[in-house]
């Protein structure tokens, strides 16, 4: 298993990334702000950047540093890899794998069925803790269509089935997801998921983290020779990692949304750190935006018991674990994907 290491934000939309020994040098003009050693880093990621050198992007390929270039509001521009890893075996039975409807059907209903195990878990928790503070008949209520929907999931023998299923059971967890909030309702509420543009203060924070944890999985998918861009659940489409997608619907809500519902039930989040646009994208602030980076980088050091594994790991080692179970499913060594079963 990898050691968890650091990923190094850098939220300053003016500052280039330049190299000097083993060292990644922040500078704004010609003021250094800040020199990191990069024998401490996973990964880089830089928002709204102005630029890095070709020799602070060769020692990350080199070193399997990812770097990853966003814009200012989180979307997704480009990354560095260095050389693939794994081998060319692997690589043609995903895609063979993928290419092959009933196979690719097989490993998304494991995926869909630890999405929906999950999703129905985070709101049996919310009624175990906080009974008495929510609508705990709605919070069940919701909880059981989902856990209905995972027996269906065994049945369907197509992509097209399998997200209609999976699309029902999301609605009916979205449509409790406001009642896990328990604190500044006026400022922190959810209606329903809005996404291209976030419209509300939630919206943003779900967005925002998502970004991040996909991000994380495609480094994942990239250590174990995977191709993060050929998914079984997520179809291609040119640009998109359908791969890194597929295992993010394990993690969303035991990771992500409760990441998320944590930071305004403890009040670590302000309201006062997000603004609307025009077209009415809500975003975050600079300041804001470092508080949950920081947090962030904080629960992924948490540590839980790996269900399949039987060892405690790291929450950001979860996707190292899957990625890795995903690569021995596709050699054969597993008689099929297990999925991350969180309670």
């Amino acid at each position: 298993m990898r050691k968890l290491l650091n990923t190094f934000y850098v939220t300053l939309p003016d500052v280039y990334l330049s190299l000097d020994g083993e060292n990644i040098v922040v500078k704004q003009d010609s003021e250094t702000l800040k020199r990191v050693p990069l024998h401490n880093l996973e990964g880089i990621v830089t928002f709204g950047y102005t630029g890095a050198s070709p020799a602070l992007m060769g020692a990350c390929a080199e070193k399997g540093i990812s770097l990853t270039f966003l814009t200012s509001t989180g979307r997704f521009l480009a990354s560095v890899s260095g050389m693939e890893k794994g081998n060319v075996t692997l690589r043609k039975t995903q895609y063979k794998r993928s290419d092959n409807e009933e196979e690719s059907c097989a490993i998304a209903r494991n995926i869909l069925t630890g999405k929906l195990h999950n999703s129905r878990w985070v709101l049996e928790r919310a009624v175990r803790d906080h009974a008495l503070r929510i609508d705990a008949e709605k919070v069940q209520r919701a909880a059981q269509q989902v856990a209905n929907a995972i027996p269906l999931l065994r049945q369907a023998e197509t992509s097209g089935v399998l997200f209609g299923i999976e699309g029902e059971a999301a609605s009916r967890y979205f449509s409790a997801f406001d009642e896990l909030i328990l604190h500044n309702k006026k400022h922190f509420f959810f209606h329903s998921r809005s996404r291209r543009p976030p419209l509300d203060n939630v919206n943003a924070m779900l967005s925002f983290v998502y970004t991040l944890l996909e991000g994380d999985i495609t480094a994942a998918l990239n250590a174990v020779g995977l191709d993060p861009y050929v998914g079984f659940l997520h179809k291609d489409r040119p640009g998109r990692r359908s791969l890194a997608l597929d295992l993010m619907e394990e993690l969303r809500a035991p990771l992500a949304d409760r990441f998320v519902i944590t930071l305004i039930n403890t009040r670590q989040i302000d309201f006062s750190g997000f603004f609307q646009k025009e077209n009415g994208a809500v975003l975050m602030r600079d300041d804001t935006r470092r508080d949950f980076l920081s947090a962030w980088q904080t629960r992924k050091s948490e540590k839980i018991s790996h269900p399949f594994l039987k060892e405690k790991i790291e929450w950001g080692l979860v996707a190292h674990a899957q990625a890795l179970l995903l690569a021995r499913t596709l050699r054969d060594d597993l008689d099929e994907y297990p999925p991350f079963l969180w309670k």
